[in-house]
């Protein structure tokens, strides 16, 4: 037998010998003297009482594993986890395996997953930290498990980058949408005769529509000029018309991302304006302008901002003659609408019908069939 196969063998039998002895003092059953609790106690107070089953390398010191101090270097851990590898890698012994010794490949493996966990445990600087803080506070038991635990589940990558991407995504997302809506508001107006014959006279007038026909080569197709046209209808549309409401243009201030950078900028403004209105109207009791009134009233309809702004201006003017800014002459309203709905209700084909449905023949109504 060569030399190397002689240390291989020597190497086996002491890694053998060592895990026959883990698995015996495993087995080895809890003294019963009186006194074990108190020398129990006393192990704990010291480094080794820091060592738990599951944690780190277990039973073993990391340090001692790998051979080195704890003011052992980066460059001397490194160098001494190389080293313990090449003695302890299980293709070493994958040879004497095939010859019937499986207990040394078994314990080879063992071995050097255990130098793997000591280097993964003191390679980094954050994690030997809280090893060396476990060796030196035995007694914060529940604290070793949640610090080890914690870095191991916690995820790699920065949680404020995955925040940072799901919003920038949720961001452009929302702004494709809005401008979709707006598109879809726009093809739906330019069906509309009133629009259309307005847009198509403005087109006109700006002699967008009554371009000589074109010649030779720059000649095209019908569809092209009618696509044209349309395009051009579209814009007019665009310029003349302001959507409200759900169906706006979209503006890049009032995505997620933008809404979240202003918000302190919107909070700010929002304590200021809260301040001046209970000193304005509170404190020394301003009558209320325009502005302040359709507030008011549009608070007393939980309506949006626009949604309220998307009404008729007609309808506005009668809110503020009706003086709907006054809590009782809102109430009035309210109620009056409420009457209004119920009598137009009542006259409609379609909820007599319903009503009559569910009088008759209604999820509540229980009938037996005669055979």
């Amino acid at each position: 037998m060569t030399s190397s196969g002689r240390d291989a063998a020597a190497a086996g039998r002491e890694m053998e010998a060592a895990a026959a002895e883990l698995r015996a003092r495993r087995r080895r059953p809890l003294p019963s003297s009186p006194f074990f609790p108190f020398l129990l106690s006393l192990l704990l107070a010291g480094p080794a009482g820091a060592l738990v089953e599951g944690l780190y390398c277990g039973a073993r010191v990391c340090y001692d594993v790998l051979g080195v101090g704890r003011d052992a270097s980066k460059a001397e851990i490194a160098r001494a986890y190389r080293q313990l590898a090449l003695r302890y890698h299980p293709d070493r012994y994958r040879p004497a395996a095939a010859a019937g010794g499986g207990d040394t490949l078994q314990a080879a493996q063992d071995a050097f997953l255990l130098v793997a966990t000591a280097y993964e445990t003191l390679k980094d600087e954050e994690t030997r930290k809280d090893y060396d803080y476990m060796l030196d506070h035995p007694e914060e038991y529940y604290s070793h498990y949640y610090h080890y635990y914690s870095r191991r589940l916690a995820p790699k990558v920065d949680v404020r980058i995955v925040i940072l991407v799901t919003v920038c995504a949720v961001s452009v997302f929302q702004f494709f949408s809005w401008w979709s809506s707006y598109n879809e508001a726009i093809n739906y107006l330019a069906t509309m005769p009133k629009y259309r014959i307005q847009a198509t006279e403005i087109a006109r007038q700006q002699g967008l529509l009554n371009r000589g026909k074109e010649k030779g080569k720059n000649r095209r197709s019908k569809e092209e000029i009618r696509e044209e046209e349309e395009n051009i209808i579209k814009n007019i549309i665009k310029n003349k018309i302001d959507i409200k409401g759900g169906y706006q243009k979209p503006k890049i201030c009032d995505i997620l991302l933008f809404q979240i950078i202003l918000a302190p900028f919107h909070l700010c403004m929002y304590i200021s304006w809260y301040c001046q209105w209970i000193y304005r109207f509170n404190i020394k009791g301003q009558e209320y302008g325009e502005e302040e009134r359709l507030y008011i009233i549009r608070k007393y309809m939980k309506m949006s901002s626009s949604q309220f702004d998307s009404l008729e201006d007609s309808q506005k003017e009668t809110f503020l003659e009706r003086k709907l800014w006054i809590r009782e002459n809102y109430e009035v309203y309210k109620q009056e609408q409420e009457e209004e709905l119920k009598k137009k209700l009542a006259n409609d084909p379609r909820w007599k019908r319903y009503r009559r449905w569910m009088r008759n023949e209604g999820p509540g109504r229980l009938t037996f069939v005669d055979d």
